[in-house]
């Protein structure tokens, strides 16, 4: 089936701001992307904006493991993370409408894309490589960074991941510009969206094995 999707671009650092005082979402906003694209500081913008409590899976994960991400790909391995992760997201949406921040590799995983969509609305947010580089060169935690040349890792991650990504419900370009203006092209995209309009079907909840 195919999904319908609301395209914003967010190019330029001028805009106004949305004019969505009425909009209020009945499903959980799960942000989707590649680490460095903004997720936790648009998601921290998207919560207080629309009222909402605001959760990042990491932070979930390594709460619930005692152990930083790091540690968990060292010592556990990626597979057993993803593993976790699906389970710590699928516990998370059970919950009421919340902004959702995932890792970058969540939404790579076909049974955590299956529950996003039946229990939320999935936006990308789009970076392009120098942006991400950028970011992601100002903190030292990311695993998937630390063994070769970030520009080469990101370069790859961008090939096998944004086809991925695109299949979110939204997609917003996390540039440059002032995170507050990514926000309000969100909430913009949101209020026009149906599915972030329609509530879950209760009836219809998968479990992640």
């Amino acid at each position: 089936m195919q999904r319908s999707a609301v395209k914003v671009q967010t190019r330029q650092a001028g805009g106004s701001r949305a004019n969505a005082p009425d909009f209020v979402p009945n499903r959980a906003i799960v942000l989707v992307g590649l680490m460095g694209a903004g997720k936790t500081k648009i998601g921290r913008r998207l919560a207080v904006r629309l009222g909402l409590p605001f959760f990042d899976s990491d932070s979930e994960i390594e709460t619930a493991a005692g152990e930083t991400i790091d540690e968990i790909f060292r010592h556990r391995g990626e597979a057993l993370f993803r593993d976790g992760e699906r389970r710590v997201i699928a516990r998370l949406l059970t919950q009421p409408p919340h902004v959702l921040a995932t890792g970058g590799g969540a939404f790579m995983d076909p049974a955590t894309r299956a529950i996003i969509s039946q229990r939320g609305v999935s936006v990308w947010l789009r970076a392009d490589l120098d942006v991400l580089l950028a970011r992601v060169s100002r903190r030292n935690n990311r695993p998937l960074l630390k063994e070769r040349d970030p520009r080469a890792v990101l370069g790859e991650l961008i090939a096998r991941r944004h086809p991925v990504y695109a299949e979110a419900d939204i997609t917003i370009d996390s540039g440059d510009g002032p995170p507050e203006l990514t926000a309000t092209r969100t909430i913009a995209a949101l209020a026009l969206h149906p599915r972030a309009l329609t509530p879950p079907d209760p009836e219809n909840i998968l479990c992640p094995r």
